[in-house]
């Protein structure tokens, strides 16, 4: 059931998936890891759409450097947590969904009941060890992890389906180096509006989504493209065939 103000508020999208469609996305949970510059348009998005709860994962505090792309936050939050920052403006954009800020780090015991039951996971890291974490637990749940990435004018998005796609590790076999990255903020704007598209059209079943396929976004020249990725069947994450053994010579 809807109330009246929630009608009004998503009847321009219930033109294009119906009532049906939208009771969808309420009855919906999606974990959101990270809220700084992906975090925040994912979060955003999902919150006007009507995604029911909004789990927001993060360890960090507002900081004024964060300010130029982390939009869920302000200036008058600098020294808050960063997920409770996110709670207080994804509940005034809508007051009828549910946000859960936990303020933790995500590591190898936590991960699994952090996730707990949602339906998907969206990758808003800016490390890989991390994300290598949620690919996992996502592996391990049968659960959608959707990936971006950012630097500078450029970045990255994929959604990876369990077992039936590439995952993070097929197509990042190792971690890049750790760095502290530039990035201006309509960057995380663009891949984050993608990540949330995917989720949308995942909750929806509709649409093609962005499985084997990861879409490049190269602002400075206002193009975007995809490089095909296959799943590795040796892969230690998803993989189904250990690798063979060397015979002794």
């Amino acid at each position: 059931m809807f109330l009246e103000r929630e009608l009004e508020r998503y009847k321009r999208q219930m033109m294009l998936f119906g009532e049906e469609g939208q009771e969808q996305l309420k009855k919906s949970t999606i974990v959101i890891a990270g809220a700084g510059g992906l975090g925040s348009p994912v979060a955003l998005y999902l919150a006007v759409a009507g995604v029911g709860t909004i789990k927001i994962v993060d360890n960090d505090t507002v900081e004024q450097s964060n300010l130029n792309r982390q939009i869920l936050h302000n200036d008058g939050d600098i020294g808050k947590k960063k997920v409770d920052s996110a709670a207080e403006t994804l509940q005034a954009i809508n007051p009828d969904i549910t946000v859960w800020a936990i303020h933790t780090t995500i590591d190898r015991k936590n991960v699994k009941s952090l996730v707990g039951n949602a339906h998907g996971i969206v990758d808003a890291m800016d490390n890989f060890p991390t994300r290598y974490l949620l690919n996992d637990v996502a592996i391990t749940k049968k659960i959608p992890l959707f990936h971006g990435a950012v630097r500078g004018f450029y970045g990255q998005a994929i959604t990876i389906l369990p077992k039936k796609s590439a995952c993070l590790r097929c197509i990042f076999p190792k971690a890049p180096p750790k760095e502290v990255f530039p990035v201006v903020g309509v960057t995380p704007g663009v891949i984050g509006a993608v990540q949330a598209t995917e989720v949308i059209k995942y909750l929806l079943n509709k649409g093609d989504l962005l499985t084997n396929r990861l879409f490049i976004w190269d602002g400075m020249q206002a193009h975007a493209d995809e490089i095909a990725v296959v799943r590795n069947h040796l892969c230690v994450s998803c993989g189904e065939h250990k690798k063979p053994k060397r015979k002794k010579t």
